[in-house]
């Protein structure tokens, strides 16, 4: 697995935990609130071939 791979592997399952955790009753959403933009940034470019070559998320905002 390239470096960069697992980075971005880590850190999307950090932020599908994240947002299981901000749906469960009682959780802290300050901490979700603090953290989820935290994560998001620091996601790093995809990894070769995560998309079809036709589909560019950079394209769409």
């Amino acid at each position: 697995m390239c470096p960069d791979c697992e980075d971005f592997a880590r850190t999307v399952l950090l932020l599908g935990q994240l947002a299981l955790y901000a749906d469960m009753t009682g959780a802290d959403l300050d901490f979700v609130d603090a953290v989820s933009p935290s994560l998001a940034v620091s996601l790093p470019e995809p990894p070769p071939g995560t998309f079809l070559d036709d589909a560019d998320p950079a394209e769409d905002s």
